[in-house]
This record gives structure tokens, sequence and C-alpha cells, in this order.
């Protein structure tokens, strides 16, 4: 194999991995700043800012970012079942998020 080859190569996958982790821009305005009325029983205002912080900075960081209302709670589970570990949160910084995108509920 040649230099030039090997070079192409290369740059075709440094491409595919940098591109594995492109923004999809059409959905993340869709977040919302959780205020003193988002609080419920189970979600105080520094949980639920906590959760969008995490929400924003993580999830954020390879895709566009969903609104909380583009699925239920049992959906959000599921969803963050499969994606917190990739995105290296712990279990308190999953719940955080789940309490964000799911509206304290």
């Amino acid at each position: 194999m040649n230099k030039l080859h090997l070079f192409g190569i290369l740059t075709v996958a440094a491409l595919l991995v940098l591109n594995s982790c492109k923004k999809d821009s059409n959905v993340s305005g869709a977040v919302y700043v959780p205020s003193i009325s988002d609080v419920t029983a189970n979600a105080t205002l520094g949980e639920l800012q906590q959760g969008h912080t995490i929400y924003v900075s993580s999830c954020g960081a390879c895709h566009g970012l969903y609104s909380p209302d583009s699925f239920s709670k049992s959906g959000w589970s599921s969803v963050l079942a499969n994606m917190a570990p990739r995105a290296g949160l712990s279990s308190a910084q999953t719940a955080l998020v789940l309490k964000y995108v799911s509206r304290g509920q």
C-alpha cells in the first residue's frame, strides 16, 4: 500500500469519526429553561436546573436536543438507559436529566 492510498484511508476515517458527533440543529431550540413555575412535588428548581445543564452540555455535545415533550417519562427512561452510559453520566446525573425532561414528574 503506498503512502497516498494510506493517507486517503486515514482521511476518510477521520471524517467519519468527526461526523459521528455532528449536531442536528433543527431540534436544539426546543429545550426549556426551568423556572419556579416548573417546580413539582418530585423536583426542586435546583434539580431541574441541574438536569437542564447536564442535558444541554452532555447530550447536546453530540447531537441536537429534543424537546422534553418529544417523549413520555417512560420513553425518556428508555432513551436515557441507552444514552447515559454513552455520555458517561452517573446514575445521579441521569436521574436529574430525567427529572428535567419529564418536567418534574
